[in-house]
């Protein structure tokens, strides 16, 4: 039998000497619990994605140093652990076998994302070769990623006589993505009939948030999962070779499942919202500030943001400012002293009527003969971004932006205004998303007002607006954003799918234009398969403007 550690755990980005003592902690443990081999997440060693960090020649030769450092003290357990690494003028994703004070092998990552927000061909030239060594008698390879997700690495191990797999990853999350993953190993496994242990990252990186959910295939083809996302763990996994069978030894799993189970048994929206909590918080957190601040307008976007950095932050740690103006509601002042109160922030009301008056004044020769338009309503929301950031400035607290994807798809939010702030929590969520994550949050403990989200959306810029006078109602809107921006969808396919053309036409063309607000955007976490930011790059100068409905 063998016992095998999973270092399911959080690497940050750039912090060699922080993670070679996470990675020192970690040989410790499992080796007091009697593991025979630990294995640490891709890229452990500098943290993942390093993006063009992996350019500078320090950050490489610093990379270099911490590996050779760690070498001679391992003793009495097997570490495989991964990290960049340069052979001449090439570089490489590799992971280094280390027993007993030497590298008994390095391994290089051979197949290179280059799609959504990976650019492994931008940094990285593709290995060749498999890595396989015996641990108590038992022949055990390794591959790295995207390896396991095209034939040739498995089947590789496989040929010169590997009996298990292992796969060290740093997989980001996105809706559905653990139904995706069991569904790859359920093909590798069919192909070469190897048992495999997939272990994954955890934590934020910018826009990205791995979810860890390390998981076991065993060679009955279920599944054993570590089941809570976003979770840090020191898992031991236990491999009888004669029999093939592969399992955890804690309980804190989904065991016994093939691949279609996992994707029905997954709740996607409470996984969505631990991931949302646990990227705001690692965002705030590596970046060096302590509290957060965001205007809290009664409305539901401010409302699920406020809950999200209170459940990532602690509530001592969030302030809330209501920036009331002539068109501000009655409702929307009780609501947000009603959350504000029920979640324990502070809580402050600053009115923004001055300032609108102010600038109205300053601009009154210039606009003279205009008449009022959406120009006005921008200098309220700017006016409000001006409070925030100067809260931000004079306090050190860090603005939350609180659009959702919806807005933010068709230009509904105001740049320098509402757009605002140095995190977006709620960026990559559609509206209706926004709806059942506040419902999903209220079945935890009273978070949102019943009555916020019950209202109409206001921006509250005009009297008597409401959201459904300028778009689309937003099930019709999200559903065809859905199709068009993460399915990339024609014009033509979505007026086939029974939209109506004019509206899509209309909501299309929204999106073309406003791609420049987007560019100016705050990083938020991303959820979906395209998310706006590093995800999905379309050029802000373009002559396309989706005129044909001619399908592809």
């Amino acid at each position: 039998m063998i016992r095998i550690a999973l270092a399911q755990q959080d690497f940050p980005v750039g912090d060699m000497t922080g993670n070679l003592k996470r990675i020192n902690k970690n040989i410790a443990s499992a080796r007091d619990r009697g593991a025979d081999l630990i294995l640490f997440p891709e890229m452990a060693v500098s943290g993942y994605p390093p993006e063009d960090l992996l350019l500078r020649p320090g950050f490489m030769h610093r990379c270099h140093d911490v590996v050779e450092e760690l070498v001679p003290d391992v003793q009495g357990i097997d570490v495989i652990v991964g990290h960049p690494w340069s052979v001449g003028e090439a570089r490489y994703n590799a992971v280094s076998w280390i027993r007993d004070g030497a590298v008994l092998g390095r391994y290089f990552k051979q197949a290179l994302p280059n799609y959504a927000v990976f650019d492994g061909r931008r940094y990285f030239s593709a290995g060749e070769g498999s890595l396989v060594a015996a641990v108590n008698g038992c022949q055990i390879g390794v591959i790295i990623c995207e390896d396991a997700w095209v034939p040739e690495p498995a089947a590789m191990a496989k040929a010169v006589g590997a009996q298990l797999l292992l796969v060290t990853n740093a997989s980001p999350f996105r809706d559905n993505k653990l139904g995706a993953r069991t569904d790859v190993l359920q093909l590798r496994y069919k192909e070469c009939g190897l048992p495999i242990i997939y272990s994954n990252l955890v934590g934020g990186q910018d826009e990205l948030v791995f979810d860890g959910r390390s998981m076991l295939m065993s060679t009955d083809g279920k599944f054993s999962i570590r089941s809570r996302p976003c979770e840090e763990s020191l898992s031991i996994a236990r491999f009888e070779p004669d029999e093939g069978k592969l399992w955890f030894e804690d309980e804190a799993t989904s065991s016994g499942l093939d691949a279609e189970q996992v994707g029905k048994t997954e709740d996607l929206v409470a996984c969505i919202y631990v991931v949302l909590v646990r990227g705001l918080k690692d965002y705030i957190v590596k970046n060096g500030f302590s509290d957060v601040v965001l205007g809290l307008s009664g409305g539901i976007d401010s409302a699920l943001t406020l809950a999200l950095a209170v459940d990532a932050l602690g509530a001592e740690h969030v302030h809330a400012v209501m920036m009331p103006s002539r068109h501000t509601s009655d409702l929307s002042l009780k609501l947000a002293r009603e959350q504000a109160e029920q979640m324990g922030v502070a809580y402050r009301e600053i009115s923004i009527e001055g300032a609108y008056e102010a600038l109205l004044d300053s601009l009154e020769v210039s606009f003279e003969g205009c008449p009022a338009d959406v120009t006005e309503e921008n200098l309220q929301a700017r006016a409000r971004g001006n409070i925030l950031m100067a809260l931000s400035n004079k306090f050190g607290w860090m603005v939350l932006a609180t659009g959702n994807k919806s807005e933010l798809a068709v230009g509904y939010s105001t740049i320098y205004g509402d757009m605002c702030g140095g995190f977006s929590p709620i960026k990559d969520c559609l509206k209706t998303r926004v709806y059942a994550l506040c419902n999903y949050r209220n079945t935890i403990s009273a978070a949102i007002p019943q009555e916020v989200i019950d209202r109409p959306p206001s921006a509250e810029l005009a009297p008597d607006q409401l959201d459904q006078d300028n778009l689309p109602a937003y099930d019709v809107l999200d559903e065809v954003l859905f199709h068009y921006i993460e399915q990339d969808w024609s014009i033509a396919e979505i007026v086939d799918a029974g939209f109506d053309e004019d509206m899509v036409r209309r909501v299309a063309g929204m999106v073309l234009r406003n791609e420049y607000k987007r560019r100016q955007s705050a990083p938020g976490v991303r959820i979906t398969s395209k998310g706006f930011g590093r995800d999905r790059r379309y050029p802000i100068t373009s002559g396309w403007h989706e005129e044909s409905v001619r399908k592809p």
